[in-house]
């Protein structure tokens, strides 16, 4: 098939709306719905991301696109309890895709409510039914097994977006696009990110661990199909902090290291042990912790909101306490789509607990920049490849 037809472009008005090839087949297949103009948009950038992380560890990854950037993306490592229980793995039995998605998911609740989804490899019967429990546009995978396609074949009441990806495609080395009538070409960003984006150690610390080292390269890869400028804090082989689309860079990294907080935050013991109603859904209890984890919720306390929510009244989660615990946070990787321009980037970062850091280098005030990191005896590499995407 060398053309598919969209509902419109990327508002109801922008009619008529398509996608083709100028030479060959599209190497997407609609095995169920009807994709939009942005849901393609996440679909294929969310590919890209994948394949390159699966290519990179060796391990299963799962993205979670919106507005064509990625909520959370993650390679299958296990979950502990405490990780089950936040993102609602509920009793579905793990496999290391399941994992991804569940991490990716996860990430960042709030802004992955209506993703796009992409998966490195063949969508299983556990993954399709983590899915199902999901607000969700739509899917991409380069296979489904039988079962797993049924489950989700029955999302949005038969509707549901599922593509199948050819894991064997190659775009072509000359890309275009077309802004106000005119027409941009650029060579595809075929870079690949490897060790050797790690070698440039800057820093008085030199090394970095097996894990610090994926953590990198998924922060690096995360930020390769990210709107610029962009910052990506990674834990553990998740992203669990995505700073995307924002005009400063100091901007990107407190946006990011939010971000972050806030994922650690869900997992303290004044969140867990949260007594919310039984029959509250589940974007409304994320919501709900977003609001307890901020300064907002004595404000709600006093208006007497959280009766709508909660089956008695929890104690405020203090300002102390949250510093208290977003600090035992530690081990985090950081990536930066193009160089920090001054060192409060570093403050920034520390605050999260980064402790590795990737980013191109060549501010006139690196040396401010290494001085920043050197405090705190952090690893940085200046690796000279920008990111931009956009």
């Amino acid at each position: 098939m060398k053309e598919l037809e969209l509902k419109y472009g990327c508002n109801p008005n922008q009619k008529p709306a398509r996608v083709f090839m100028e030479e060959g087949d599209l190497p997407v297949t609609v095995v169920n719905g009807k994709p939009g103009f942005i849901n393609l948009l996440d679909a294929l950038n969310g590919w890209q991301l994948v394949k390159e992380l699966k290519e990179a560890t060796g391990l299963p990854a799962a993205t979670s696109f919106k507005h064509v950037s990625p909520a959370g993306a993650a390679i299958g490592l296990p979950l502990s309890d405490t990780l089950k229980k936040i993102y609602y793995t509920d009793d579905v039995e793990l496999t290391p895709l399941a994992c991804a998605y569940a991490r990716a998911r996860g990430a960042d609740r709030m802004s992955s409510f209506g993703d796009f989804i992409a998966l490195s490899d063949k969508c299983d019967k556990a993954t399709a039914l983590l899915i199902k429990k999901e607000v969700s546009d739509g899917i991409i995978a380069p296979g489904y097994d039988a079962d797993a396609l049924e489950i989700l074949k029955e999302k949005k009441k038969g509707g549901y977006c599922v593509l199948q990806i050819d894991p064997n495609y190659v775009p072509a080395e000359t890309e275009k696009k077309q802004v106000f009538g005119v027409t941009f070409e650029q060579g595809h960003n075929f870079i690949k990110i490897d060790d050797e984006a790690l070698k440039n150690a800057v820093t008085n610390n030199k090394t970095i661990s097996k894990e610090e080292r994926d953590n990198l390269i998924i922060a690096l890869i995360v930020l390769k199909y990210t709107q610029s400028n962009s910052v990506c804090y990674v834990k553990d082989g998740q992203a669990i902090g995505i700073g995307a689309g924002q005009q400063s860079r100091i901007h990107c990294t407190r946006l990011a290291g939010d971000k972050a907080d806030k994922w650690w935050l869900r997992q303290a013991p004044q969140v867990l042990n949260l007594k919310f109603k039984k029959d509250i859904k589940r974007a409304d209890r994320d919501n709900t912790i977003d609001v307890f984890t901020s300064d907002d919720y004595e404000d709600v306390l006093a208006e007497g909101v959280w009766q709508n929510f909660f089956e008695e009244k929890p104690a405020v989660f203090t300002r102390e306490e949250r510093k208290a615990w977003i600090a035992k946070n530690t081990d985090v990787a950081l990536g930066s789509d193009a160089f920090f321009p001054f060192g409060d980037n570093i403050e920034r970062a520390h605050r999260s607990g980064v402790k590795v850091i990737a980013q191109p280098g060549g501010s006139i005030r690196d040396d401010n920049v290494i001085e920043a990191a050197n405090k705190y005896n952090m690893f940085m590499c200046f690796n000279g490849i920008r990111l931009f995407h956009h």
